[in-house]
């Protein structure tokens, strides 16, 4: 089993800030499964982004398509 499932996967992540606050959506295109979460700004873009990107994946497992 690969280290990451969702690699070879079109992930298309969208970040809209809200003030202190970031919204962060991430779509799995092949599905067309989408997932929103937020954060403080402070907390930078690469860990918004893959928390983002963890709960894509906790719900395409969770779904039964990875």
């Amino acid at each position: 089993m690969s280290d990451n499932p969702l690699q070879g996967r079109e992930i298309i992540i969208e970040m809209v800030p809200f003030g202190a606050i970031v919204k962060v959506s991430a779509m799995d295109t092949a599905t067309l499964t989408e997932v929103s979460i937020q954060g403080p700004a402070s907390a930078g873009e690469a860990i918004l982004k893959r928390n983002a990107v963890k709960r894509l994946e906790y719900v395409l497992k969770k779904k039964g398509h990875i």
